[in-house]
């Protein structure tokens, strides 16, 4: 039996994938939550075999629970997004996910995705990976990213230095230059344009 996790904070879409992943006679699914810091806790409780975990959700996103989970428990991590862009998908591979697959996949390939990853296999949608090939690389340096992300999350400038353990004027210098490399008039708009491309 394959012993799963399920995150995402659409509680229809959940609710939904427990009901169709249920019908499986080898799937079992063991917990279901809303963000990415309830299944990194659901999976240190439940020890499941695989995690399927929605990219954007509050809290923690998909790819950084994916990050943690790494480090804490032994599964595997599948993400599953509406909104798949090429970006996205380098940063899930960074963080080591065993699965990349957008949320119209049918709920029978899904299963089948599953048992693969569960058997240690790796599974990425094709035409994500033949996007990102042909992608443009981010222009951001890795600490510009980290900025705005934190930009992203609603942080002022002050937070962000105090989480990166950065001076209050370098978080200024580093928002400044990323502002600049994507043309864009404030750190919250350049910080949505990193979102969309997938950089951070």
């Amino acid at each position: 039996m394959i012993r799963i996790v399920i995150a995402d904070d659409e509680e229809l879409v959940r609710g939904a994938l427990v009901a169709l992943l249920s019908l499986e006679t080898d799937i079992e699914v063991v917990a279901d939550v809303r963000d990415g810091r309830d299944a990194v806790d659901a999976a240190l409780a439940h020890r499941p075999d695989v995690v399927l975990l929605d990219l954007e959700m509050p809290h923690l996103d998909g790819i950084d629970a994916a990050r943690e989970l790494r480090t804490l428990v032994e599964c595997q991590t599948i993400i599953v997004t509406r909104h798949a862009r090429p970006g996205t998908l380098k940063r899930a591979l960074a963080a080591q996910v065993s699965g990349f697959v957008p949320k119209s996949t049918p709920a029978s390939q899904l299963a089948t995705i599953i048992r693969s990853v569960a058997f240690g296999e790796r599974y990425i949608d094709v035409q994500l990976a033949t996007a990102a090939l042909t992608e443009a690389e981010s222009p951001l340096t890795d600490r510009e990213a980290d900025v705005l992300r934190l930009t992203r999350a609603g942080l002022p400038t002050k937070e962000i230095a105090r989480a990166l353990h950065l001076a209050h004027g370098t978080v200024r210098n580093h928002l400044s230059s990323a502002m600049s490399k994507l043309h864009s008039s404030s750190r919250v708009t350049a910080a949505e344009l990193a979102h969309d491309n997938g950089w951070i």
